[in-house]
């Protein structure tokens, strides 16, 4: 049996981190990439079926792709910012389960039924997502998530080679500066949003 986590994880993971809009000037090394993705990887999806695919974006060139794919406030922050990842999702993730998933032949579940794999692909590559924002806090980094682009712009200047794969939402990701975070918004006592039935 899994024992909790100290206070000072459960402050790291959820309670003082935070959303950033700007880095400190260190930079992110592939290793610390990997290593997102080895602990990511690990947290649960439907059949396994893992359909995040991630596009992580470190080069001048690539950062300004995606900035002039973003709009209002996010493509200074994209552009300063020492990574960003587009997460995506492959809406033929069935193809994969096969390997994925071989206790039973869950590629026949999707088979043919589009609207099924679309909603499956959104839900399960938005638990990676966080999984991945988790992960990223979990190893000393901090995440800006966003969602203000335009996705079929995202999709034409980052998936073309893979049409299947559709953009879900882009984070930032670096060691985040203090200076750049809001004070925090309200978050609900367990009686505002919670029922027990």
């Amino acid at each position: 049996m899994s024992l909790p986590l100290p206070d000072a994880s459960l402050d790291q993971l959820f309670r003082t981190a935070r959303t950033y809009n700007g880095y400190l000037d260190t930079p992110v090394e592939l290793d610390q990439l990997e290593a997102i993705w080895d602990l990511m990887k690990m947290g649960p999806t439907s059949a396994n079926c893992l359909p995040a695919r991630l596009i992580w974006v470190t080069t001048p060139e690539a950062k300004q792709k995606l900035a002039d794919c973003a709009g209002g406030a996010n493509p200074p922050k994209i552009l300063a910012a020492p990574v960003s990842v587009i997460i995506g999702m492959d809406l033929d993730f069935h193809e994969q389960l096969p390997w994925l998933f071989p206790h039973a032949d869950a590629k026949s579940w999707f088979a043919g039924n589009e609207p099924l794999r679309d909603s499956t692909a959104f839900r399960n590559s938005s638990l990676q997502g966080a999984y991945l924002i988790m992960a990223a806090r979990a190893l000393g980094l901090d995440t800006g998530p966003m969602s203000g682009f335009n996705p079929e712009a995202v999709d034409a200047a980052f998936f073309a080679d893979t049409p299947r794969v559709k953009s879900n939402f882009i984070s930032t990701l670096g060691y985040g500066d203090p200076a750049t975070i809001f004070e925090r918004s309200p978050r609900p006592d367990f009686e505002a949003f919670n029922r027990v039935a």
